[in-house]
């Protein structure tokens, strides 16, 4: 039976304070409503291109933004292509699509190409639309815009819990979506996945106008959407879990060997690497350093059955890293264009890594200020880029507009978005000069010789003369981040949000909207 959604509290939404209840609040209401079936049922999954059709002539005449999400086999596939395809929209209602069936979605992306879409964790989804013909032309993500508005939970059934009062079951979400036919349990659960997507979307906009955030919000979505494709990783052998443990560069040559031999067989078979030999069988069987094929089979997991079947493939990548001529081993640490590890800059350069630590200060202080995670208000690749190399500041005092200037160019050469530089390179110029070293004390030889001390006529006697300077005040400056972090306490996070409408059928908020500082003008 489908569940009924809650009422609304009276007055609009209910921004609650992000604080624990105090140990004399009167007992909790009633739990969140739990949402077991789509309003509309369960769709049949749709396999033919005379169903896809309909689906895109539905879905073209539908109304307002909508509602998409991806399945993929993440932990059982080697690809990240999607398996299913779901979409909800007014007056379209749900349609769940089969992209092995129905490769080409392009069609629906052409019918839905004015439409924002509304996605959650949008970054994870786009690439695998992608493959199948599916390009947003605007989109709404409410995973992000849950971050933004100082959610602290932003799971998908956390946000539909604290945000509409819904519970969801998310049983499902790690399954193998490549199984075939898909469950009809698999087939429920994702259709709630769309079923109120964009209610939660216009909850979410609400908060952010009303924080002041819509229009950061925006930039952000904007940037997701047109993000490139990451390039290839360098060295993806290196992220072996449990690597640590081994010191020679030898053995890092072994690691890799396997790794690389494991990784041509996932993607032969498209199945997940860690399917056919888990990381920590490699790190076993380097560490072991066996001397035959029939040592390798005594070490855990290559006695299984289908490690046992490629025995003599593993023990061979084990020997060609023997063989290996010194030249040829990897280095211990990679090589990169961009700063080292932030836990070896006191190592490296102790200057840089005090630097680090007063920018990210100044950045976890406007992120309060603001109510934001500290890596969605600028993210940390150009905040450790900007510290290890910082720009010259013009000026050279921090604090003039110059300064800002230069910083405001290297975050936004560094992938900051225009709002981000506008909040945070005024506050980051003024600290990240480097102090001047104190001068140096003079030594008593380098002191000029004392005069004769005068006397007062009596032979033997001498008199001398001490004057104590007056105490000086050094003059007090505020600097542009003392006033930032000087500044009042942030309005709380949001913890708990219940669906509203105002008579006029908008959204609503209780009580007066929570002052956000205006944006820093344009550096």
């Amino acid at each position: 039976m489908t569940s009924t959604r809650p009422a609304s509290p009276p007055g609009g939404v209910d921004v609650a304070d992000a604080g624990p209840p105090a140990e004399d609040a009167p007992p909790a209401g009633p739990g969140p409503t739990p949402l077991l079936t789509p309003h509309d049922g369960v769709p049949p999954v749709v396999e033919t291109a005379e169903a896809l059709a309909e689906v895109v002539a539905r879905f073209a005449a539908g109304t307002g933004p909508v509602a998409v999400d991806a399945e993929r086999a993440s932990g059982y596939r080697y690809s990240q292509r999607a398996y299913l395809v779901q979409l909800r929209r007014a007056g379209a209602g749900t349609a769940l699509i089969d992209p092995i069936a129905c490769p080409d979605l392009s069609a629906l992306s052409e019918a839905l190409r004015d439409v924002e879409w509304v996605l959650h964790a949008a970054s994870q989804d786009l690439a695998c639309l992608a493959e199948v013909g599916m390009v947003p032309s605007s989109v709404f993500d409410t995973e992000l815009g849950g971050r933004l508005a100082g959610l602290e939970r932003v799971g998908l059934g956390a946000m539909v819990e604290n945000v509409l009062g819904l519970r969801l079951e998310k049983g499902h979400s790690a399954a193998d979506w490549s199984t075939r036919p898909l469950p009809e349990s698999w087939l429920v659960y994702a259709a709630l996945d769309v079923e109120v997507l964009v209610e939660l979307r216009d909850e979410i906009e609400a908060v952010l106008e009303a924080q002041g955030k819509l229009a950061w919000a925006h930039e952000e979505f904007e940037a997701v959407r047109l993000a490139p494709a990451p390039p290839p990783r360098v060295d993806p052998w290196r992220r072996t879990s449990g690597m640590h443990r081994l010191r020679t560069r030898r053995q890092l040559a072994a690691v890799r060997a396997m790794w690389e031999v494991r990784d041509a067989m996932a993607r032969r078979r498209d199945t997940a690497p860690g399917r056919i030999l888990p990381d920590s069988a490699i790190v076993g069987a380097v560490a072991a350093s066996p001397a035959s094929a029939a040592d390798l089979l005594e070490l855990p997991v290559f006695g299984g059955r289908s490690t046992r079947r490629h025995v003599d493939t593993w023990f061979a990548a084990l020997q060609s890293a023997a063989g290996l001529p010194d030249a040829a081993l990897p280095q211990p640490v990679p090589a990169g264009d961009g700063p080292p590890a932030a836990n070896r800059w006191a190592e490296r350069d102790p200057v840089a890594a005090k630097r680090l630590a007063r920018v990210r200060a100044v950045v976890t202080g406007l992120a309060e200020q603001h109510g934001m995670p500290p890596e969605n208000l600028v993210q940390p690749d150009a905040v450790r880029r900007l510290a290890w190399a910082p720009p010259a500041l013009g000026d050279g005092d921090g604090d003039g507009d110059g300064a800002a200037q230069a910083v405001a160019r290297a975050l936004a050469a560094h992938g900051a978005r225009p709002w981000q530089v506008r909040l945070v390179a005024p506050a980051v110029a003024a600290v990240l000069p480097d102090p001047a070293p104190p001068a140096p004390t003079p030594s008593t030889a380098d002191a000029a010789p004392d005069a004769a001390p005068p006397t007062d006529g009596t032979p033997g006697t001498t008199t001398t003369t001490t004057t104590t300077a007056p105490p000086t005040t050094a003059p007090q400056t505020v600097t542009p981040v003392a006033a930032a972090l000087a500044a009042p306490p942030p309005a709380p996070r949001v913890r708990r949000v219940r669906r509203a409408t105002s008579p006029a059928g908008a959204p609503a908020l209780r009580g007066p909207a929570p002052e956000v500082p205006a944006p820093d003008a344009a550096p």
